[in-house]
């Protein structure tokens, strides 16, 4: 590990540290859930149908994103980790096996691409419109997404070295020429929603691209090499061991997803729209909380290494402050421009305008307590606890969620909403609690 590298992770205050690491990953998330609002605004102006294709693709978009991040944070928390130890050459070797396990998340979404997608739509649509512009926006989506799986790998390793801004380049690049692609595919190509999906391919591979030419030009101070390199199932097994239950985290949110758009459907297709207006604008909200606890996870990483307990605690602190400070700007935010949102940008009916405005400013007071759980969960799998992390989101998600959304709809249907601010409350004390008595112990045999 170079000199530089050391400095800036070991000596750097906490707060222009996590802030240094965290702003570029929070903008480029920002940029990329700002062109994926795009996208959706783009095919909202098509139909109502394609967007309903969308709200029905979303799930398993979630999916792969869970894939390639549960891998990242498994990746992320190992490479580190080699690196707070000085340990270079085997940090090259986790690399490696970073490359080769991503290779394997799209040859997953591959096969899925090829094979699934209209089994999957046949089981969450019986309107032949919606099923047929699915298909054919999905499986585009899922065939490509080779470039998904590089920006992953190499943000990794660009935020890890030192160089969060690369995560902003590599992501923001792709994301960028997808919002100037889209129009171009959708309406003068004429391809619709087929055409949104080949202007986020084209956008997800330039950014990959990118990435591995960011990696070459940092080559002086960590220099990547496959030569006398194979595969070490030790490795794959250290950093899957994070992972897994990384991965099976976050697919949570794919399955959240999936199981409030069939409850959704018996009661109303309006509210399947409405959910899927609701999703695309959350993640425009949740990534700077999504960025801030990305950062968390190298520096905790780092200084688990370098067994320094004081700086992990203090970063902590601080990404909880900036966290909860974002969830309450969102809040504010969807209060003050709901109607603005539906009306001009998903051009709603009045009866959709009138569901969706009182649906977001409801759900909207979940906010500033999410912040709590997924600033906690990514601090528990940077400390190698990512069962105790997995526990926690399958309360938020599922356990609580789904059973309030479906009492809910039984005995008021209008006040559905409201599921998420239960679940997150309920959720957030649960997560409190460990923090006091698992994390605080857990924090001091760290020396």
């Amino acid at each position: 590990m170079s000199q530089n590298t050391h400095s800036f992770m070991g000596t750097t205050p906490i707060k222009p540290l996590l802030l240094s690491m965290s702003a570029p990953v929070m903008l480029s998330m920002l940029i990329s859930a700002i062109y994926n609002l795009v996208d959706s605004i783009y095919v909202a102006q098509v139909s109502d149908l394609d967007f309903l294709a969308l709200s029905y693709a979303y799930p398993i978009q979630l999916l792969m994103i869970a894939f390639c991040t549960g891998t990242g944070i498994g990746f992320s928390a190992i490479f580190s980790k080699k690196l707070g130890e000085g340990d270079k050459k085997t940090a090259n070797l986790v690399a490696f096996h970073g490359f080769f396990l991503y290779g394997c998340c799209w040859l997953l979404f591959l096969v899925f691409g090829l094979v699934g997608t209209p089994v999957f739509f046949h089981f969450s649509t019986s309107d032949p419109v919606v099923m047929d512009a699915g298909i054919r926006y999905l499986t585009v989506c899922c065939i490509g997404s080779v470039g998904l799986c590089t920006q992953f790998i190499c943000e990794r390793i660009l935020q890890a070295t030192g160089h969060p801004a690369g995560f902003m380049i590599v992501q923001g690049s792709g994301a960028l020429l997808n919002i100037v692609l889209d129009p171009l595919f959708i309406f003068h190509f004429g391809m619709g929603v087929t055409g949104a999906a080949v202007a986020t391919v084209i956008g997800q591979i330039c950014g990959g691209l990118i990435g591995l030419t960011l990696l070459y030009r940092i080559r002086a101070q960590f220099p990547l090499s496959i030569q006398g390199v194979r595969i070490h199932w030790s490795f794959l097994h250290e950093i899957m061991e994070i992972s897994i239950p990384a991965i099976v985290m976050q697919s949570l949110s794919s399955f959240m997803s999936l199981g409030l758009n069939q409850l959704l459907t018996l009661w109303s297709n309006t509210a399947v729209f409405v959910l899927g207006v609701y999703f695309k604008i959350q993640s425009f909200i949740f990534m700077p909380a999504f960025g801030i606890s990305s950062g968390l996870i190298p520096i905790i990483g780092y200084h688990v290494g370098a067994k320094n307990p004081h700086r992990i605690r203090s970063v902590i602190r601080f990404g909880l402050q900036l966290a909860i400070g974002m969830g309450v700007f969102g809040m504010v935010l969807l209060f003050l421009f709901a109607p603005f949102l539906l009306k001009i940008c998903f051009h709603a009916t009045a009866q959709t305008l009138d569901m969706g405005i009182f649906a977001l400013r409801l759900a909207s007071l979940s906010f500033p307590l999410a912040a709590i759980s997924v600033i906690f969960s990514s601090v528990f799998q940077a400390l190698g606890r990512g069962v105790l992390s997995l526990i926690l989101s399958l309360f938020r998600q599922l356990l609580f969620l789904l059973p309030f959304a479906a009492i809910l709809l039984l005995l008021a249907p209008n006040w559905v909403w409201l599921c998420f601010l239960l679940a997150e409350l309920c959720t957030a004390i649960i997560t409190l609690i460990c923090n006091r008595r698992i994390l605080k112990p857990l924090l001091n045999t760290i020396a």
